[in-house]
């Protein structure tokens, strides 16, 4: 049996399950690389190869599960954000492209020789934070989260990209910035704002999967944003900068709560899809009149 054999019968059982045909070659491309530990050029060149003896079924071992709509990247363990391959488990938040745009936003700031304290609230995987070090030399950077096992994930990240100034932090629920730090140059977050309302209308793979700490936030998806800006606007240096990605329909309300928080809106960046994504906020470097 050819590579290609193995693969069409683990496409199947993602086709039988109520996948897209398209879909499912996509997801067990995928899973077959990483059974095989192949590279994309490879697999595009040797699927007439024959395959090791035990593909087939490990390959439909690994369909079987996304047939019950386990996300590709907590099968194989891994997602690529930035270039790098990341290393993920169900306890934490999958990276996903339009959080990329937290990163470029940062790093649009970025001044030669210049050293900022950045602290990333809920790191998760340690995505932003890792990728911000490994971008911007001289940074000092401090990661949060609430979870233990997070930040055991996101030390591990570190650890294998060779991120070795990152600060991991834990912090109790509702802190979100180390009580220590002050004078931050920049607040970056992905925080959870999913509105509860929209839990059932989320594909299986999200719902049913992903730590849901890191993606529901109240009724309007915007009771951690409203915790956050406070918290933000108490430990930024003037001048100082909060980062933050936002779900859509919320950007007119985030105004709001920027204005009550203390913090100047400088702009929301729309993402790939045109949706106001990330929002760039501004600590006034004189207090503003009462």
């Amino acid at each position: 049996m050819t590579v290609f054999e193995s693969a069409d019968r683990a496409a199947r059982i993602l086709t039988d399950a109520g996948f897209a045909v398209e879909d499912a070659r996509g997801d067990v491309s995928v899973l077959a690389r990483h059974a095989l530990g192949w590279t994309v050029t490879e697999w595009a060149t040797r699927l007439r190869d024959t395959a090791p003896a035990d593909l087939s079924d490990r390959l439909a071992a690994l369909a079987r599960r996304r047939a019950r709509h386990e996300p590709v990247a907590y099968i194989t363990g891994s997602r690529e954000f930035y270039g790098r391959p990341f290393r993920v488990t169900p306890s934490v938040l999958i990276p996903r492209p339009e959080t990329e745009g937290l990163v470029d936003e940062a790093l649009r700031l970025r001044l030669p020789d210049s050293a900022p304290l950045i602290v990333d609230v809920g790191t998760g995987s340690g995505c932003i934070a890792i990728t911000l070090a490994l971008e911007w030399s001289g940074s000092r950077i401090v990661a949060t989260d609430v979870s233990p096992a997070a930040l055991d994930v996101a030390r591990s990240n570190a650890k294998a990209l060779g991120a070795n100034r990152v600060e991991f932090v834990h912090i109790d629920a509702g802190e979100f910035l180390p009580a220590d730090l002050t004078s931050i140059d920049i607040v970056v977050s992905n925080p959870p704002y999913v509105p509860e309302p929209d839990r059932q209308s989320l594909s299986l793979d999200v719902r049913d999967f992903e730590p849901h700490t890191a993606l529901f936030a109240g009724a309007d998806g915007l009771d951690v944003i409203r915790q956050i800006i406070p918290a933000a606007a108490k430990v930024l240096a003037p001048g100082g900068l909060l980062l933050m990605e936002i779900g859509s329909g919320q950007a007119s309300a985030v105004r709001g709560l920027l204005t009550a928080g203390g913090l100047d809106l400088v702009d929301i960046r729309p993402d790939l899809q045109g949706i106001p994504r990330i929002v760039v906020a501004r600590l006034p470097t004189v207090a503003r009149s009462a």
